[in-house]
C-alpha cells in the first residue's frame, strides 16, 4: 500500500466510523450494572476475564455488597469465594475491599467522576477509569482494550500500527484527537464489538467485513485464505 498522508487517513477513518456506526447503531457496555460503583467493581473483575463471566458473577456479589460501605467490611475470603470463577481473584478480591475503604474515607462512598481521582483507587487504572467515566457518568472517555489496539493497528488508524508492543495511552491520545469527545465511548463500544464480531484475534473475517473495501490489513488477510 502506498504511503497514506495524514489528512487521508483521518478521512479515511471517519468514513470506516461512520461505516461501523451503521453496523453497530446502538452500543452498549456490555457490563451489568445499575450504579456508578457497581460498575467500577465489575470492570475491576473484567480485567484478565470475559464480561460474560463477570456478569454471571456480579449478582450475587452486588446482593451482598451493594454499596462500598458494605464492601469495605468485608472479609477477604467471603468475596473470594463469590468471585472464585475468575481469573486472579484473590488479587480481585484484595483490591474491591481496599477501594471501597478509599471511596469511603475518602469519598463519602461516591465513586469520583474524574479520571485523575478514579486512578488513585486500588485496582483502577486508565482504562477502568475510562470505562467508568463513558458509562456511569456519560463524561469523554476512551478505554482502549486489546481489541481497541488490534482494531486500530490493523485499520492504521494509528502512526505506530506495526508496534508490537503500543502503549494502550498513547493510542488513547491518538485517536481521541480526530473525534469528538462525546463520542469517545460509543467510539471504543464499536471497535470493541467489532473486533468480537469479525476482526479478532487469530483470524479475522475479512470477507464478511464492511471495511474491507479501505482496511489495509484485508487484501493480506483475504490472500492468505
Amino acid at each position: 500500500m502506498s504511503r497514506e498522508s495524514k489528512a487521508a487517513r483521518v478521512a479515511r477513518m471517519h468514513a470506516e466510523y461512520a461505516q461501523l456506526c451503521e453496523e453497530i447503531p446502538d452500543p452498549q457496555c456490555a457490563l451489568n450494572f445499575e450504579t456508578p460503583f457497581q460498575l467500577l467493581v465489575a470492570t475491576v473483575l473484567s480485567a484478565q476475564c470475559t464480561d460474560k463471566r463477570v456478569n454471571m458473577v456480579t449478582p450475587d456479589l452486588f446482593a451482598a455488597y451493594p454499596t462500598p460501605f458494605e464492601m469495605s467490611r468485608a472479609q477477604e475470603l467471603d468475596v473470594q469465594n463469590l468471585i472464585h470463577s475468575l481469573g486472579f481473584f484473590r488479587a480481585k478480591a484484595r483490591h474491591l475491599i481496599n477501594l471501597s475503604m478509599e471511596l469511603v474515607s475518602r469519598f463519602n462512598g461516591e465513586v469520583p467522576r474524574t479520571m485523575e481521582e478514579l486512578v488513585t483507587l486500588p485496582g483502577v487504572g486508565r482504562k477502568t477509569a475510562n470505562v467508568v467515566l463513558g458509562n456511569a457518568f456519560d463524561l469523554p472517555g476512551f478505554p482502549v482494550d486489546t481489541h481497541v489496539i488490534r482494531v486500530t493497528g490493523r485499520l492504521h488508524w494509528r502512526t505506530d500500527w506495526d508496534n508490537p508492543k503500543p502503549d494502550p495511552v498513547h493510542i488513547e491520545r491518538e485517536i481521541t484527537q480526530y473525534f469528538p469527545p462525546n463520542e469517545w465511548t460509543n467510539l471504543s463500544h464499536r471497535l470493541i464489538l467489532h473486533g468480537r464480531a469479525l476482526c479478532t484475534a487469530r483470524k479475522p473475517h475479512c470477507a464478511d467485513c464492511p471495511l474491507n473495501t479501505t482496511c489495509p490489513s484485508a487484501q493480506f488477510f483475504l490472500s492468505a485464505e
